[in-house]
């Protein structure tokens, strides 16, 4: 028993000391803690499908379609899940898949929505920024919302993401993913703060001039596309017209100047990296754009590595983007389609645009995708010329924990059977949709047939990884090129089924209505063909000889070789001869012009396309280049990710071995619930609870009477 005279002045003492550090705690939970839920991620990322309906002018609304290329905004109203908010600006956005659907007047388009661009202040609940996506090169429906899943998981903060039905001015436009963009939103909910630079790194695809100009960046040689075949020194040649060093085509893209995409240092002078900066979403100054160059620089000499990046992050980064085999990015000769994100000095990355992830780019078969390599994670370039990539993989330590991380995805998320179910769960979300999307770019039927194959394809290339982890299959290309025998056989894949950058096979099928009149106009997006593909080939399909599948499942298309509508292909020989021709008559496609194409043994459609080609892009200008600035969720290194946490023991990566499902505020809306992580709010419910427990013990005892003390 204390006897001291002074116990209860000590006991009021401690209570009051135990009640403010309490506060405190609920104090710093509330400022620090990033895994709270916004109300616009509650309303627009939850787990119902959006209902969205464009209200605009006609006029505008013709406006933007027809010059949608320029991307200039438009005023409009949305009505959000019957809510409307008005002059909302509206643009077109993409590269690709603009080009693509220029060729009709309704084309489906991607776009961005800003709530702010004419009303000062007006957000979506705190949302400023967002944008659809048309899914053109997507059979599946579910290539970006899956990769950022994966990225979700092992600890790469990613965008929210949803679908939404669309309509414009009560008319069905079609059914596309939602995501997040890169704002003063983003960096509001995941850091708490509006501080640090974003960068969305893009580079031009190198398509200069004219037909001449483009054919001269084509090789003499083009190169070998049997299954397998990859680049002497480090880097996967997935067909395209190869290259090193970005300097040659990839499949579906010329690899432009660098322009700081590499991220290899080249000088202090700001205007090298103009790949960089000349996308900055906020207005940077010089001094935080020297910042960057400062970073790369000790890139470039391998020192400081973790003063100046968030290693840790951006080696989750790589586990995953290795994995999904997305080579429409840093990783290939296209060097894009990633943020920056600069705070003090320190750089992180941040993924962007997975729609061509799963072998939708440069991707010659399916082998070449199940089986790419760990350790040399490139496509059309050497490894050093990543060096983001590949200083970190030189060091011991990272490279192991790259494939910690590696190993995680594989034996957790895919054998663990989360990928399959969330595969699952989504089309549970979606498959109604989908069948009355009536703008699609792929079939009802060609959705249903892409899904097992999709679940397929992750299951062998986790087979694959596996293997290079554990030794058994060579992990870089150069070891695959010399031993092939081990590498996982991919031929029952159907690659092509997952759909690719040139769309798919209901393109400007039914549905669509003319703008200005409300009724349809019957203009097809890419070319029909009333009695049948040529040559009987399917949408998409790539390779190979007809009836005859081609080791990783290469189509039926009879000639191989380069890009045909539909996604087919045709002989590269073939392709210079009649560009050869086209150039010989100034461009112009006469009617001897077209003779001569026939007896080069071309289709009338395949000789459309070069038209097309020309025609399109004045001046032969493709322009690649203009990929949008777009948005997505992350933690600062070291933080917990928005909606869920990354938590966890060990690392700081708060992803535990044992972990089964998806975390529910993942930026992706999950649609199998939060997935069994520890963050740190529990930390701060264990501590308060431990103090409420000293708090009622000492009330206790202050109540109990006390015996006169003399």
């Amino acid at each position: 028993m204390i006897t001291s005279k002074h116990i209860k002045t000590i006991t009021t003492l401690l209570v009051c000391a135990c009640l403010l550090f309490c506060g405190f705690i609920v104090y710093a939970a509330n400022v620090f803690d990033t895994t709270h839920v916004t109300e616009y991620q509650k309303r627009m990322f939850g787990e119902e499908i959006i209902k969205l309906d464009i209200q605009v002018d006609n006029d505008d609304w013709q406006a933007l379609l027809n010059n949608a290329q320029a991307k200039e905004w438009i005023s409009g109203d949305l009505i959000i899940n019957g809510e409307r908010f008005g002059n909302v600006g509206i643009r077109a956005k993409g590269n690709s898949s603009l080009s693509m659907g220029m060729r009709s007047d309704d084309a489906r388009y991607s776009l961005q929505f800003k709530f702010n661009k004419y009303v000062k202040g007006q957000t979506y609940y705190g949302l400023d920024t967002f944008c659809i996506n048309n899914l053109m090169g997507d059979a599946t429906y579910m290539k970006d919302y899956i990769s950022y899943e994966i990225m979700h998981y092992i600890g790469v903060a990613t965008p929210l993401v949803n679908y939404a039905n669309v309509t414009v001015n009560d008319t069905s436009y079609g059914f596309c993913t939602a995501l997040e963009r890169y704002d003063k939103a983003f960096l509001d909910r995941v850091y708490s703060t509006s501080a640090g630079q974003l960068y969305n790194v893009k580079i031009g695809m190198g398509m200069r001039g004219n037909f001449e100009d483009m054919w001269q960046d084509i090789p003499n040689e083009m190169p070998d596309r049997q299954p397998g075949n990859r680049g002497a020194d480090g880097g996967m040649g997935m067909g395209g017209f190869g290259g090193r060093n970005g300097d040659g085509m990839g499949m579906g893209g010329f690899g432009g100047r660098n322009g700081g995409g590499s991220l290899v240092y080249t000088d202090d002078s700001i205007s090298s990296y103009s790949a960089i900066f000349d996308n900055a979403i906020f207005n940077a100054s010089d001094k935080d754009k020297l910042r960057v160059i400062k970073a790369l620089e000790n890139l470039g000499a391998g020192t400081d590595l973790e003063k100046y990046f968030d290693v840790d992050e951006i080696l989750r980064y790589f586990a995953a983007h290795t994995f999904v085999v997305n080579l429409d990015s840093y990783t290939s000769n296209m060097q894009q389609n990633y943020y920056i994100y600069e705070r003090d000095g320190k750089i992180t990355v941040l993924p962007w645009d997975y729609g061509l992830a799963f072998g939708g780019f440069q991707s010659g078969n399916a082998s070449s995708v199940v089986n790419f390599p760990i350790d040399t994670p490139v496509s059309g370039v050497n490894m050093e010329d990543r060096p983001l990539l590949n200083k970190l993989l030189e060091v011991d330590e990272y490279r192991e924990r790259y494939h910690e991380y590696l190993r995680q995805i594989v034996e957790v998320y895919v054998e663990g059977g989360l990928f399959e179910s969330t595969i699952n769960a989504i089309d549970a979300k979606i498959n109604k949709y989908v069948k009355n999307d009536v703008s699609a770019f792929y079939t009802y039927e060609q959705y249903e047939a892409a899904l097992p194959q999709l679940i397929k394809l992750c299951r062998f290339r986790a087979e694959s990884i596996k293997g290079q982890l554990a030794g058994t299959i060579p992990s870089t290309s150069s070891g695959q090129n010399a031993d092939s025998s081990t590498l996982i056989d991919a031929s029952s894949l159907d690659l092509t089924a997952l759909g690719s950058m040139m769309g798919g096979g209901r393109m400007g099928e039914g549905g669509r209505q003319d703008w200005q009149g409300g009724q349809p106009d019957g203009q097809d997006r890419m070319p029909s063909f009333p009695d049948g593909w040529p040559d009987g080939q399917q949408p998409g399909n790539q390779g190979g000889q007809p009836g005859d599948r081609q080791p990783g499942g290469q189509g039926d298309n009879p000639r191989g070789g380069g890009f045909m509508p539909g996604g087919g292909m045709i002989d590269m020989e073939l392709m210079r001869q009649a560009m050869q021709i086209l150039m010989d008559a100034g461009g112009e496609l006469t009617d001897e012009v077209r003779d001569a194409l026939f007896e080069l043994g071309l289709t009338e459609e395949e000789i459309d396309m070069f038209s097309n080609m020309q025609n399109r892009w004045p001046g032969g200008n493709m322009g690649r280049g203009n990929q949008d600035n777009e948005d997505r969720q992350r933690s600062w290194p070291g933080g917990n990710d928005m909606g869920g946490g990354q938590g966890g023991p060990g690392n700081g990566n708060g992803i535990t071995e044992n972990s089964t499902s998806s975390p529910s505020g993942n930026g992706t809306a999950s649609p199998l619930g939060a997935m069994t992580q520890i963050d740190t709010g529990t930390d701060y419910v264990i501590i308060i609870a431990a103090l409420l427990v000293l708090l009622v013990t000492a009330i206790i005892f202050v109540a109990k009477p006390q015996k006169n003390v003399i």
